[in-house]
């Protein structure tokens, strides 16, 4: 890449997604960050040697703006932002809940606006970044924030319609899986086992568990029916499963996930 490319509001995702970036090839020189601590740009500068600059330098400066700031904090940033921000520039938004109209509608008409929902994995460049396109959006548009967050992880394209699922799944999915760990975790403790022994073992079983679900090919009913062997040990744990109804409680987590996305586009912070 030789555009030049900023970051807004750098947290932990922002900073995950400039390693990655420098990583895959872009110049430090050519990325930009603005953080609200003075003292936290600065570390950024130190630690990664791009260049530190204002919402307003960034916004005249940079082809391409990352805008990573809390959803509740959104409007805030774009009135700022708005009177300086051309309108060839890109905006990429990671914010959950807020569609590309919102964006829109406080931009210059004409302005490109790409939502994407990535997640925390892209601290370990596994993350899955789901990627939607802005009524002014471009093919190319699209190809460069797929190039951007690919340098983190996985990316797919979905309508815009479908990002409020995406963010239950994807974009809150890590959550669930440490959930998981922790419960298990606890159940290895319970069963006699030292903590740390149990957290090794279910840490292990999850990788693997991963690796074959995405390597494989077979679908996870398979992959289940291969390890639940009758009147075993897997076929009695997966009964008591049900008899809790952790598939509807799945279900049902996942549906309140989105429907707090749609809050969260509606202003219900």
């Amino acid at each position: 890449m030789t555009q030049k490319v900023a970051v807004l509001g750098t947290g932990k995702i922002g900073e995950a997604l400039l390693s990655g970036m420098i990583r895959g090839g872009w110049a430090p020189a050519d990325l930009l960050v603005t953080a609200r601590r003075p003292e936290r740009a600065e570390e950024l500068r130190a630690r990664h040697g791009v260049t530190p600059v204002t919402n307003a330098e960034a916004a005249k400066t940079a082809d391409t703006l990352i805008l990573t700031v809390k959803p509740q904090d959104m409007g805030t940033l774009l009135d700022d932002l708005a009177p300086h921000i051309p309108a060839d520039r890109l905006i990429i938004s990671g914010a959950a809940g807020i569609p590309t109209s919102f964006f829109e509608e406080r931009l210059v008409t004409g302005t490109p606006v790409v939502r994407v929902m990535t997640n925390t994995p892209a601290l370990v460049d596994e993350a899955m970044s789901v990627i939607s396109a802005g009524s002014h959006a471009t093919a190319d548009h699209l190809a460069t924030a797929e190039e951007i967050f690919g340098a983190v992880g996985k990316t797919l394209r979905v309508p815009e319609s479908q990002q409020d699922a995406c963010t239950a799944l994807s974009g809150s999915g890590p959550a669930y899986f440490f959930y998981l760990v922790e419960a298990m975790t606890d159940a290895g403790i319970l069963l006699g086992l030292p903590r740390d022994k149990a957290h090794e073992l279910i840490v292990q079983s999850a990788i693997g568990a991963a690796v074959m679900l995405r390597d494989s090919g077979e679908h996870p009913v398979k992959l289940r029916e291969n390890v639940t062997s009758p009147a075993g040990t897997t076929i009695n744990a997966i009964r008591e499963l049900e008899n809790h109804g952790v598939r509807a409680a799945l279900i049902a987590a996942l549906e309140a996930a989105r429907d707090r996305s749609r809050e969260l586009a509606s202003g219900n912070n």
